[in-house]
């Protein structure tokens, strides 16, 4: 077959990334919107005072915001406040509950002892003490994260990484451990309070290259944190190159990174100045036959409304990125089936997939957050049939409880019993993935650790076995 010449008309097609570049420079020409150039500020508590919105809040509830801060972390930044809150809504504004601090996020009894040191202006190291304290009642690391989850290698715990889940391993860059602003509900808030006893991290990328060598069965990475969008390009291709060049790591075939980048600060593929330079390095490892997912923690369909967000989405889809969203169900927030509708649709119209949707897990302000099993059901199903096939890739609602990834599949009668229909998407042995099992209806329940094996039985199917793993008579996870 002859060559066909490149005459005008004839080019050949770019490739993803220089559609992005060429429209980098239509931006420049006028012919696509031109979003202004800002850099990028942290606002944590110490700027509480600082920010002018909150000036219309009561003098009660800034003090109230500040009490919970001391405790629990605050980190935000302009856009977030500027172009997603609705201020006139405060504070009932979803996207004011997922940043700013509310008094309900503590214990009244916690509350009050924080309070009453500081109108008393107790020590530093007295207040401190105050908040550990309270952050050890708080369930810092759920479901066995350190206990079960951090693999060894002769003996030696391999700092930064968790092994749950036999085809995935977590890694955990010392450079990623903040994010652009901070969930009030995170479940890995103990990454981000100081507490050096408290973190996960990896402080090179040595051990992780190595230890995913050793392990063929791994097929999945997940970059977290956190947030690794935080890090500077050079310090990700640091990580992420070897994926491309090691021949050692070629049964890696998914890169997985978590990330609220898309929320709290989508300029990071369109402004910031290594926007482009991590767009390359994304399109680089698709290149190279990897498949790259960016996991969206989205939460309100209001977080995919701003041109910059959908921006990012296009840049990041044009290199070849999959995005996958999720998010855990949350009272104040999104407890209705009609947010998840509109959440959904809008997500498959800007060409994301709907992946998870979480049950809010037993840490952190959960008795603020936290919603009844049952009805977070129903939430579920109530969503799930009113919209199209594209978005029902979801999965869920899901509980990423301590023996794997249990799904609440429905609430029933069965047998003369009313039963919790339930079954695991993930779990700690494969062999568990996809079984049903059933648990006692409790209409007060919000986590699995709270359910009981129905129709009298004494424990659930896995529960020897899960116990053996505990124990360590069994390996944590099969390699």
């Amino acid at each position: 077959m002859s060559k066909v010449p490149s005459e005008p008309g004839n080019e050949p097609a770019p490739s993803p990334g220089m559609m992005s570049l060429q429209t980098d420079e239509e931006h420049l020409a006028g012919m696509a919107p031109v979003f202004p150039s800002s850099r990028y500020k942290a606002l944590s508590a110490k700027h509480l005072d600082e920010i002018p919105q909150l000036e219309r809040l009561s003098a009660d509830d800034r003090f109230a915001m500040k009490v919970v801060a001391n405790v629990l972390p605050f980190r935000s930044n302009r856009y977030v406040i500027d172009n997603l809150i609705d201020w006139d809504r405060v504070p009932d504004d979803p996207l004011y509950q997922i940043t700013f601090p509310q008094r309900g996020m503590l214990e009244e009894g916690d509350f009050l002892h924080m309070a009453d040191m500081m109108r008393r202006d107790a020590s530093a190291s007295e207040i401190k003490a105050g908040a550990h304290e309270i952050r050890e009642k708080l369930n810092p690391h759920p479901a066995g994260q350190r206990e079960l989850n951090i693999p060894k290698v002769a003996h030696e715990t391999v700092q930064g990484l968790q092994h749950k889940y036999r085809e995935t391993v977590l890694f955990f860059p010392s450079q990623g451990q903040t994010c652009h602003a901070y969930c009030t509900f995170c479940f890995r808030w103990a990454q981000f309070v100081g507490d050096n006893n408290l973190k996960i991290v990896a402080k090179e990328a040595d051990g992780l290259h190595d230890y995913l060598a050793a392990h063929p069965d791994v097929s999945d990475l997940l970059v977290t944190g956190g947030d690794p969008m935080i890090m500077k390009t050079a310090v990700f291709a640091h990580y992420l190159e070897p994926f491309v060049e090691d021949p050692r790591l070629a049964h890696v075939q998914d890169i997985r990174i978590g990330t609220k980048s898309l929320t709290f600060w989508p300029s990071r593929f369109v402004g910031d100045d290594d926007a482009d330079d991590m767009l390359r390095l994304l399109e680089k490892i698709v290149k190279a036959g990897k498949h790259v997912a960016i996991m969206a923690h989205f939460n309100h369909w209001r977080e995919l409304e701003t041109a910059v967000v959908r921006e990012a989405i296009r840049r990041l889809r044009d290199v070849g990125a999959v995005i996958r969203c999720q998010a855990p169900l949350l009272a104040h927030i999104n407890d209705s089936s009609d947010v998840w509708i509109r959440m959904w649709e809008e997500e498959v119209r800007l060409g994301m997939i709907p992946y998870y949707m979480f049950v809010e897990r037993d840490t952190g302000a959960r008795n603020y957050f936290e919603v009844p099993l049952e009805r977070t059901c129903r939430v579920f199903q109530g969503a799930i049939k009113y919209v199209s096939g594209l978005a029902r890739t979801v999965r869920g609602p899901s509980m990423s409880a301590t023996p794997g990834k249990i799904e609440i599949q429905d609430v029933q009668e069965i047998a003369g019993e009313k039963v919790f229909i339930l079954r695991f998407l993930q779990g700690r042995n494969p062999d568990w993935v996809g079984r049903p099992f059933y648990a006692a209806y409790d209409p007060k329940a919000t986590w699995f650790d709270h359910l009981k094996p129905a129709f009298g039985q004494e424990k659930f199917f896995f529960t020897d076995e899960f116990n053996a793993m505990v124990e360590g008579r069994w390996p944590a996870t099969r390699h």
